[in-house]
């Protein structure tokens, strides 16, 4: 991976956290809700994780948003 995919991994794991925590929901409960393991998202969190499309669009419908709003992260910084 290059430092560039690097960032944007980090900048959507900060918009997932941001998202979740706007809801009032614990890393677990989304992680339920998605259908992942919480270690799987708290990887994805952190941006150690590069997740999949679809995986990406259980979390958005998770957090009752859209795909592309989820993965719109010109404005998170770093």
């Amino acid at each position: 991976m290059t430092s560039k995919d690097d960032r944007v991994s980090a900048k959507i794991g900060i918009k997932i956290v941001l998202e979740r925590t706007k809801r009032k929901l614990s890393q677990e409960k989304l992680a339920e809700l998605a259908d992942l393991s919480k270690t799987a998202l708290g990887a994805i969190e952190r941006g150690t994780s590069s997740p999949s499309i679809d995986t990406l669009n259980r979390i958005a419908i998770a957090l009752n948003m859209e795909l592309s709003e989820l993965v719109t992260v010109r404005s998170v910084e770093l």
